[in-house]
């Protein structure tokens, strides 16, 4: 296995895994999600593989298809009246295919995010999970994450 930054030669296989990210939300929350939307256009896509502040890093095979990814953005709040200009790496998504779970290459994936944040001088890793998503908050606790925050709700 390779974890490697995601090229536009990987977008098939980046697609065919945020199907996957969809309908899992939208088993959780389908007042929220809708049922077989794609969170990106093709062109969207294209251009966050390009997109320096916003890396997106990819697990994949000896054939190059796509096992996992990590959708990352650059974040940092600089001259913010109350806070500190950190600059963080918010994980937006990490998926690997739901086929092959179980083999660590969203551990892989995970540990590589870390060592590139390190590397760019990031104070930490940050990410949201849905709380109906147990799996995602059991393999997130494994790997170490605490609580930052909690969003609440109350539905009218």
């Amino acid at each position: 296995m390779t974890i490697r930054r995601a090229e536009e030669k990987d977008m098939e296989g980046i697609n065919k895994l945020l199907q996957q990210v969809c309908l899992v939300h939208h088993k959780g929350r389908p007042d929220l999600f809708k049922f077989g939307a794609k969170k990106y256009t093709d062109d969207e896509l294209k251009a966050i593989i390009h997109d320096d502040k916003r890396p997106i890093f990819v697990a994949t095979d000896e054939k190059g298809t796509v096992l996992g990814y990590a959708f990352c953005i650059f974040q940092q709040h600089l001259n913010n009246n109350i806070l500190t200009d950190i600059k963080t790496l918010y994980i937006d998504d990490l998926c690997v295919d739901e086929t092959i779970r179980g083999q660590h290459i969203g551990s892989s994936l995970y540990q590589a995010v870390l060592a590139f944040a390190r590397e760019q001088g990031c104070y930490n890793v940050t990410l949201n999970v849905w709380s109906c998503n147990t799996s995602a908050i059991k393999f997130y606790e494994a790997m170490g994450l605490k609580p930052q925050k909690v969003g609440m709700e109350v539905i009218l």
